[in-house]
């Protein structure tokens, strides 16, 4: 078998090829592990990577372009290169980057792990909360203008696991996690952009972490699931209350459980107003609609592999990809569309790698960009686009 870490390196490698386009190779003598990426042999004698998909074989090898493929980009884009891109009004040549790059930007004032961003109506994206050393109850605004991060006003409780929502009237919800006690919050808050400041915003009827968070077509927030934890995160349980929180009233009020107990789900709203609760610890395979006009939850159709820690993104076309995850023991690379007109779940193709704790983007021109998150090498900071 090959080393695990060359086979991150030619990964990372070989998809960024395909954005100058790739070529196809021999197949590899490794066995093959679904999810996992291995050395291939390139016609131009380079080599290349290809994914086990989870049916078992080897997909197509992926090659990296040559120099005369990619005018010499990869060269120029090497880490630590001197190559410089040409001031504005100068004759000298401009490189031009190829799209989906990523550059950096301001560092935040504080390292942060498992916070929220949440982009706000003025632009800017409040980050909330997370671990550092110790629990934050700090937060701090990203303006992409400047590409800057500044502090604003701190929470009135330290959390992480929590969610934040963006209300019609521009403010954000804040909703439980776990305190620096160890045991799940029960407790709210709201951030007024305009005064830079966090005010508490009641209770909801349990106390949870993990769970969704959803704003719905008529205003409403539907929070649905997750984990309560007590005597300090020794005793857990697994939720399949919902409630809702009604910004006009400012109060959380019982609606319809699911049909399962879930935590580290995704709920999705759907074209026709209905949401979509998919996976979760507590019974990764299953998949139910929410219908917030009699307030009730129904069961759709079965994932194909059970899965937490995934992903659910709308698309254009009205379908939700549903991505990587965990299916309790390792992380996926497999990925699954539903369809909300069948109430069924098909395949679709794999990603290049195997992740899970990521983020999925729907981007303006329908593609949905997947970033980071974690595998069986670690941390990641690779990303790839789904067409």
């Amino acid at each position: 078998m090959v080393p695990m870490a060359t086979r991150l390196s030619l990964v990372l490698s070989c998809f960024a090829a395909t954005l100058v386009g790739g070529c196809s190779g021999t197949s590899p003598s490794d066995t093959c592990i679904p999810g996992i990426s291995v050395v291939c042999v390139c016609p131009n004698g380079q080599n290349g990577a290809q994914i086990c998909t989870s049916a078992g074989a080897f997909a197509a090898c992926v090659c990296a372009a040559t120099a005369e493929d990619d005018g010499g980009a990869a060269e120029a884009s090497e880490a630590g290169s001197d190559a410089q891109v040409a001031p504005a009004g100068s004759d000298a040549p401009v490189a031009t980057l190829p799209p989906g790059n990523f550059a950096v930007t301001g560092p935040m004032t504080v390292a942060r792990d498992d916070f929220t961003a949440t982009l706000l109506g003025n632009g800017k994206v409040l980050l909330t909360g997370g671990l550092s050393v110790g629990l934050l109850a700090s937060a701090e605004l990203y303006d992409p203008a400047a590409g800057t991060f500044s502090a604003t006003g701190d929470m009135a409780t330290a959390r992480t696991g929590h969610t934040a929502t963006l209300l019609p009237n521009g403010q954000v919800l804040i909703v439980g996690g776990v305190g620096d006690d160890g045991n799940s919050l029960a407790s709210a808050e709201l951030y007024d952009p305009l005064a830079g400041i966090f005010t508490a915003a009641g209770d909801m009827t349990a106390t949870r972490l993990n769970h969704t968070a959803t704003l719905l077509a008529n205003g409403m927030v539907l929070i649905a699931g997750g984990t309560s934890e007590a005597d300090g995160g020794n005793t857990t349980t697994v939720l399949a209350s919902a409630v809702l929180y009604d910004p006009l009233a400012g109060t959380f009020a019982a609606t319809g459980d699911m049909t399962a107990e879930r935590s580290s789900h995704t709920a999705t709203l759907l074209g026709n107003r209905t949401v979509l609760m998919v996976g979760g610890d507590g019974d990764g395979a299953s998949a139910e609609l929410y219908d917030p006009g009699p307030g009730i939850f129904a069961a759709t159709g079965n994932t194909i592999v059970a899965r937490q820690n995934h992903t659910a993104t709308l698309l254009g076309s009205g379908a939700v990809l549903i991505a990587g995850g965990s299916d309790g023991i390792t992380a996926l690379a497999s990925a699954e569309l539903y369809d909300p007109g069948a109430g069924t779940f098909a395949a679709t193709d794999s990603m290049t790698l195997s992740r899970l704790g990521h983020t999925a983007t729907l981007l303006g021109d329908g593609a949905v960009l997947i970033a980071g998150g974690s595998g069986v090498l670690g941390y990641l900071a690779s990303a790839q686009l789904y067409r």
